[in-house]
């Protein structure tokens, strides 16, 4: 019997919860009630249907092992535990019941009796919520094709400790309010789009949407989770940045001498165009018009050019007219920002009302909602908890298509794999304390994938580069060699650590979010930070980095990886290199190191991995306490620098497309990180020199 035969007893049936419906609406398949034990099923073995033998029979999702009678444990072939399921715990510290934070959870005592003081019992990774798991079969035989890497280790305990802290006043997240929301977002970019043809002629600038919605939120003071209502200046810098850069044309990569040629010809027409439609000083017009068909009149007398030829005289004309340019599109410009923003605004009064409205008719108070009382202690980090309670949640559909499990609300679907539905389940179970039952489980995931869905966009690969991870063995070393239990930028989905902040506290929190990072002030703790790369997000981060720095004593260390960009160079990248609490610097070059692509909950597993088209600069920031518990010496700098070999699996980055022709050796990637700058501090010159690893 081949393992490509076997399917599970319910494999053709939806499953469908709804938490005001009966479970038992699917019928039994089985012939026999006979049901797998705990230890089996953890074993990865599962009750399956043969069509063919018209009788079951038990087959192994790890070793692909089938039988027709039930499986004896440790009397058939080695049964595999790829997951590490049964892996003794990492050690880590314990913490008392007097450190728990406001909302965080015990063992409960049955769990306690199992396992002792300082182990932490992991739950099995394929069990589902209670309501789902009395559906006739139960949801271990759906063969969940767990057979591939799994991308997180929820194991690891945290050590980051924080001040307790009330729990937030965000709305709680409802499917209604969410596809209001994702059905506003879809007509603004829509708007974006229409104002950028019809005033300037061109298309968006690639995700500067998506660098907006970020951008915004450093400074936002509204209510909504997504969408901008309350920020000062009106008017976006990155928005207004991105849009003038592609005016008159936008910029693109050039390979060829035709293609720079025909480039140089389309800025010159463009230019000309546009300061004759504008209303332009007689001196910018006469300066765009001279050096336009100055260019002109050269392309049509010299044909023998070279591409570089070419792309210096494009840069100077660019020099030549792109002030005078600028500034006749300067309102036009201005004006795009200032009405996406006043649309915004007004959506985000639309979602609010609509939202309270259906709090109200569900009898929940916003205004009356009492404020719990908290101690002024330190306590480990525990996710965002909100002080409104839930609504009851609709009815969400879900069903699973071969590896993907697919959740369908009022005809609207959102799909996720089954590894990454696995590890949301897990989340659930470790973060949310309203649902011990999982009523509202799948309600939530729901809104959680459609909220990441909107805020990436609809484009091929969109927004999966702001939501790029580090691989695996980064996040593997940084916990050995430094300490590292936290991610200062993640999501659900992209997350390594079950600790992590993230952008949306109202929906993140029941999956372990600890709320957005600017809003987080731990006061020590072993930290990663890879920002998305929005130049106003990252300084940011930069500020609040060294305001944490400097007003604790307690060990406190953050390594950051953002992208070195020089030409001009970042205003967090400057200030992190004249920073004082600068420990360690280095530089992981362009298309020799790897990114987990942001869609990873989705994509192919052959398309998980891409190369960076840029070089990454890795900091270590850290106070002297931090610097005294993980400094970055010579023999952990050497075992963080063996975890970036490259895979030889990446694809090319989901951007621009590249020029890099098939996977490199991993040799020079060693080499060039090992020249890394010197660690000391311009400031602070207590760190080691490590300059020649």
């Amino acid at each position: 019997m081949t393992s490509e035969n076997h399917g599970t007893e319910k494999a053709d049936s939806a499953l469908v919860m709804s938490p005001t419906e009966s479970t038992s609406q699917a019928a039994p398949f089985s012939p026999s009630t006979i049901s797998l034990s705990d230890e089996l099923i953890q074993a990865g073995w599962s009750k399956c249907w043969s069509k063919r033998e018209n009788r079951p029979y038990y087959f192994n999702r790890f070793t692909n092992q089938s039988l027709w009678e039930m499986p004896v444990l440790g009397q058939h072939d080695v049964i595999s535990d790829p997951l590490g399921l049964n892996a003794a715990p990492a050690s880590g510290e314990a913490m008392s019941d007097a450190g728990l934070g406001n909302g965080q959870r015990k063992r409960p005592p049955s769990e306690d009796a199992q396992a002792g003081p300082n182990s932490f019992k992991r739950p099995k990774v394929c069990f589902l919520p209670n309501s789902l798991s009395d559906i006739s079969v139960d949801m271990t035989c759906l063969n969940w094709s767990l057979c591939f890497r799994v991308y997180w280790d929820l194991d690891i305990q945290t050590n980051a400790v924080i001040r307790e802290r009330a729990p937030a006043d965000h709305l709680p997240p409802h499917p209604e309010i969410e596809l209001q929301r994702a059905q506003l977002t879809t007509k603004l970019r829509q708007h974006y789009h229409e104002l950028c043809s019809q005033r300037e002629g061109i298309e968006p600038p690639r995700e500067s949407f998506n660098r907006w919605l970020l951008e915004r939120k450093v400074v936002d003071k509204g209510l909504d989770p997504l969408l901008p209502s309350e920020c000062d200046p009106v008017i976006s810098p990155s928005m207004f940045r991105e849009i003038m850069n592609d005016i008159p044309i936008r910029l693109s990569r050039i390979k060829y001498k035709e293609e720079a040629r025909k480039l140089l010809f389309k800025y010159a027409e463009a230019a000309k165009k546009m300061i004759d439609s504008r209303n332009a000083t007689p001196d910018s017009r006469k300066v765009v018009k001279w050096n336009a068909e100055d260019t002109m009149n050269w392309l049509r007398r010299d044909h023998s050019a070279s591409k570089e030829d070419y792309m210096d005289r494009l840069e100077h004309l660019r020099k030549q007219c792109g002030p005078h340019v600028a500034s006749v599109a300067k309102d036009s410009v201005e004006g795009i920002c200032s009405k996406i923003y006043h649309i915004s605004a007004e959506y985000v009064r639309r979602i609010r009302q609509a939202h309270l409205t259906l709090l109200k008719e569900c009898n929940i108070s916003v205004d009356g909602t009492e404020s719990t009382a908290v101690q002024d202690r330190l306590v480990y980090c525990y996710p965002a908890r909100l002080s409104i309670p839930s609504p009851p949640q609709p009815r969400v559909e879900l069903h699973f298509e071969n590896d993907v499990a697919c959740l369908r609300y009022k005809g609207e679907m959102v799909k996720v794999n089954r590894g990454h539905f696995s590890k949301l389940e897990l989340l659930y179970r470790y973060s949310c304390i309203d649902d011990p039952r999982f009523e509202k489980f799948l309600s939530r995931v729901w809104c959680l994938i459609k909220r990441y869905q909107v805020m990436f966009g609809s484009g091929v690969n969109e927004g999966s580069g702001l939501q790029g991870a580090l691989p695996v063995p980064i996040f593997e070393a940084l916990n050995k060699q430094f300490g590292v239990t936290f991610e200062c930028f993640a999501s659900p989905l992209n997350c390594y650590f079950k600790q992590f902040c993230s952008a949306f506290p109202d929906i993140d929190g029941f999956f372990g979010s600890r709320g957005p990072f600017l809003s987080f002030s731990p006061a020590s703790g072993s930290f990663e930070a890879n920002p998305p790369f929005c130049e106003e997000l990252m300084d940011a981060m930069v500020k609040h980095f060294e305001d944490l720095l400097e007003h604790s004593s307690e060990p406190l260390s953050f390594i950051i990886f953002v992208p070195e960009w020089r030409d001009p160079p970042t205003p967090a990248l400057t200030r992190m290199e004249a920073s004082r609490f600068r420990r360690h610097q280095m530089i992981a070059p362009a298309f020799e190191h790897e990114y987990r692509s942001g869609l990873q909950h989705i994509c192919k597993r052959e398309e998980i991995y891409y190369k960076s088209v840029h070089g990454t600069a890795v900091i270590f920031l850290q106070n002297n306490a931090g610097f005294s518990k993980w400094e970055p010496t010579t023999e952990r700098i050497q075992e963080f620098l063996a975890a970036y070999k490259i895979s030889g699996r990446s694809l090319p980055s989901p951007g621009p497309p590249s020029t890099s022709t098939g996977d490199k050796d991993s040799k020079p990637v060693q080499e060039r990180l090992a020249k890394s700058q010197d660690n000391s501090s311009p400031v602070d010159k207590t760190a080691p020199d490590t300059t020649n690893i």
